[in-house]
């Protein structure tokens, strides 16, 4: 009975690796990506940020900018501005807008903001951006979709760029490489449960 299964399993791992095999043969493009991390979960941050160690862990340079966070440290800035000072990181510094309640103030710091990525998604020497949030600025109309779409398609060729946050509209979809959603099961929040230091923040 046991050599039945190990035989059945190699089988099917036979297959399953020639299937991999062949879509790696077959992947020959050498071009910067774009994905996008959305959907109502937990972690679309987390995972940006652990593609920044990623390709710090490689020598490559990286940008990020920060939107809606910024008023509260949290321990990847920390990290990151420790034992990367000179490493470009921008935030919009104001906060989450349902504490500003400033619609005005916080469109001139979204577009503050943006200037500084857009000299990022312009920058050949970059290989990695990541701009945290920005959907929001486009949910609540605070940056220009055209603006921001535009500097997304025309960055280097070499340069990937991961964009968070729920939603940012189906045009944003489109031109994304690479579109992961995550999904809300459950949150501990809902149990009553406070955010917990180096792990929500």
């Amino acid at each position: 009975m046991t050599t039945d299964k190990n035989t059945k399993h190699k089988a099917t791992q036979q297959k399953l690796k020639e299937k991999v095999d062949k879509g790696i043969a077959a992947a020959t493009v050498q071009v910067g990506v774009c994905i996008l991390l959305t959907g109502d979960g937990k972690g679309k941050s987390s995972s940006a940020f652990g593609m920044v160690i990623r390709s710090l862990g490689y020598g490559h340079k990286v940008g990020i900018v920060q939107f809606i966070k910024g008023e509260q440290l949290s321990g990847e800035e920390i990290y990151i501005k420790e034992k990367y000072p000179s490493l470009p990181f921008y935030q919009m510094g104001t906060g989450f807008t349902w504490d500003t309640q400033d619609r005005e103030g916080d469109i001139v710091a979204a577009q503050s903001t943006w200037v500084e990525a857009e000299k990022l998604l312009q920058n050949p020497e970059i290989n990695l951006v990541v701009l945290d949030e920005l959907t929001y600025m486009l949910a609540f109309d605070y940056l220009s979709e055209a603006t921001i779409i535009n500097a997304i398609k025309n960055r280097p060729v070499q340069q990937s760029v991961v964009i968070t946050g729920r939603g940012g509209g189906s045009v944003l979809r489109e031109i994304a490489d690479t579109v992961s959603e995550v999904k809300n099961i459950k949150h501990a929040y809902d149990l009553g449960i406070q955010a917990q230091k180096g792990v929500d923040f």
